[in-house]
């Protein structure tokens, strides 16, 4: 298999030496568990997904979500998160879906769930036998993490949620969700609060949903669903600074992903175009297909450095790196949507068979552009703060 990452990329001084062993590493592995690959796109996707998790804990690839346990041997910050998407992703949609969601929904128990929480969690997400998932997005609350309604009323003991939560990664096998619901600490994204609520609390039930790609995915419903007030995450009416946090932390990520699926569209349309025979030559050949492969490879290049960028912003604690973040995704999954579909406009018929490489990766990347943030909302935040930038007489 080609590589899943670009080394010139990962010689620049966005990583370090561990980035790039991460990365070798990880990606070895991904050649090694190949069969696994084709068995796990066979399964029901809530077995998969068990299963996926379990192996990801077991071989140490999320022993970065148990700080307490000390340092991993690998990198666990932003930058390796990105790498270990964009490895996974160019292996098995589901081995990213598994990694990521369980990255997402640890994450924000790690800044900020008390010792308590992190204790009580943490080291079994670490090993992948507690599965967690991460509970914003209600019907009419999308990208808009202000207008959150599922109501938690407080009560002697803590909160009785009601209400329902929509399009949940995980939702029919996380045994933990992180629910960000409104307790009503103050107006707006002020009332928001970050609830721990394990699947098994009475009142919580799961409506299994069927999305193009295959996947763990459901609805949420809360019906009188009591929660104790050790549930909060960080503390009341701090719910939105949690989802927001998340979210331009996981942006980029997504990004990543993007550029994994993109890579492996590529190297497939390369390797299709060289050895079709047509026209008295290959496909190859043809300037038409030189310009559409050339054309990958631009997009390619600019998205896996705008994710470094973004990435390397984080890793360092600048200021504006959600901003960057947010221009990551936007570019890397639009131009990773563009690359699979010329890959399969140049694998011809071939590229509309169920189970191949390009029709499989084009009903993945789909996803990409719409969670965590749809390209049309990010564009909007994005000119929003460049029109702050420039009404405060900065560079624009």
């Amino acid at each position: 298999m080609t590589s899943s990452h670009d080394p010139e990329i990962l010689g620049l001084p966005f990583y370090d030496d561990g980035h790039r062993r991460l990365a070798r590493e990880l990606g070895v592995w991904c050649d090694i568990y190949g069969e696994l690959w084709e068995t796990v796109r066979r399964m029901h996707p809530d077995e998969a997904g068990r299963r996926l998790v379990q192996l990801l804990g077991e071989e140490g690839w999320l022993a970065g979500l148990d700080p307490a346990a000390g340092p991993p041997e690998l990198p666990a910050d932003f930058r390796a998160v990105c790498l270990a998407r964009e490895a996974l992703a160019y292996a098995e949609d589901l081995a990213d879906f598994a990694y990521s969601i369980q990255t997402l929904a640890a994450t924000p128990i790690i800044r900020f769930g008390d010792k308590e929480q992190q204790a009580r969690y943490l080291p079994a997400m670490a090993s992948g036998s507690l599965i967690g998932a991460f509970a914003l997005s209600e019907m009419e609350a999308g990208s808009e993490v202000a207008a959150v309604g599922l109501a938690a009323r407080r009560t002697a003991d803590g909160y009785v949620l009601t209400g329902r939560k929509a399009w949940i990664a995980h939702a029919t096998i996380a045994d933990l969700f992180v629910v960000v619901a409104r307790t009503g600490d103050g107006p707006g994204p002020l009332g928001l609060s970050a609830l721990l609520v394990p699947a098994d609390t009475p009142g919580l039930t799961v409506e299994p949903l069927e999305a193009v790609a295959p996947r763990s995915f459901g609805h949420l419903v809360f019906d009188e669903c009591p929660v104790p007030a050790d549930a909060v995450l960080g503390r009341p009416g701090k719910g939105f600074i949690v989802a927001l946090d998340l979210l331009e932390r996981f942006r980029m990520t997504v990004g990543a992903a993007a550029v994994g699926f993109a890579r492996r569209a590529a190297d497939a349309a390369l390797a299709h175009t060289r050895s079709r025979q047509a026209y008295g030559g290959t496909l190859f050949d043809l300037q038409l297909v030189k310009a559409s492969l050339a054309d990958m490879e631009i997009r390619l290049n600019a998205s896996a450095l705008l994710v470094a960028r973004a990435a390397w912003e984080c890793d360092r604690g600048g200021r504006g790196f959600g901003r960057h973040s947010g221009i990551a995704k936007v570019y890397a999954t639009e131009a990773a949507q563009e690359i699979v579909d010329a890959a399969v406009q140049l694998s011809g018929a071939a590229g509309v068979v169920k189970g191949g490489v390009p029709e499989r990766l084009y009903r993945q990347i789909r996803s990409l552009r719409i969670y965590e943030g749809a390209s049309d909302v990010l564009r909007l935040a994005i000119a929003d703060v460049l029109d702050m930038r420039r009404g405060q007489g900065g560079r624009a």
